[in-house]
């Protein structure tokens, strides 16, 4: 090997090593900031659903400037030139304000108003527990307005995946559905 070669493969490995060390900060802002988020809105105290740009948070922890902008808020266009005060409580508990969080959080230890079966723990894999409304309706908790959710919460009751669609079939297509009363001959004890 001559030495033009083995400096050229040092020069590369050092690039390549300075690149994983840089990419490592970056990756983690990215993975960080991802993902709608409930933020108090300071010019308005009200609650406001917001989305942080994450590639750009991990293009500046890459570059070792960090900068996190909003990519979406809730009040936009009406007020898109705010300060994003907002972004402050996002970096102070990055995983307090996620969305996804807030919703397992509030389904914890919670059971099915129908069959009084525990909720179990949210998962991306399996689907999504639902809600039970005032007039009786079940719609899922991703089917709301990110920044009604603790309103929602203050007023439905937890319902789930297999109770909520039987009620939406029983709802949709009442033609097909028998209630049968309980037959104290058919239950086993």
């Amino acid at each position: 090997m001559t030495v033009t070669l083995v400096v050229i493969l040092a020069v590369i490995l050092l690039a390549v090593g300075l690149f994983v060390f840089r990419a490592i900060p970056g990756v983690r802002a990215y993975l960080d900031f991802r993902g709608r988020r409930l933020v108090t809105c300071p010019e308005t105290s009200n609650t406001a659903a917001v989305q942080v740009d994450s590639g750009q948070a991990a293009a500046g922890a890459f570059l070792s400037e960090p900068t996190l902008r909003l990519k979406e808020c809730s009040r936009w266009p009406e007020r898109q030139g705010c300060g994003q005060e907002c972004l402050q409580q996002i970096e102070a508990d990055p995983e307090k304000c996620l969305v996804w969080n807030i919703v397992a959080k509030w389904y914890e230890g919670k059971v099915c108003v129908f069959c009084r079966k525990p909720i179990r723990p949210l998962s991306h894999m399996e689907h999504a527990p639902a809600l039970l409304g005032r007039e009786f309706r079940t719609i899922e908790w991703k089917d709301v307005r990110p920044e009604e959710l603790p309103a929602i919460f203050s007023t439905h009751q937890p319902v789930c995946w297999d109770c909520h669609v039987a009620e939406t079939f029983r709802r949709k297509h009442p033609e097909l559905v028998v209630d049968r009363r309980p037959d104290p001959k058919r239950i086993l004890l």
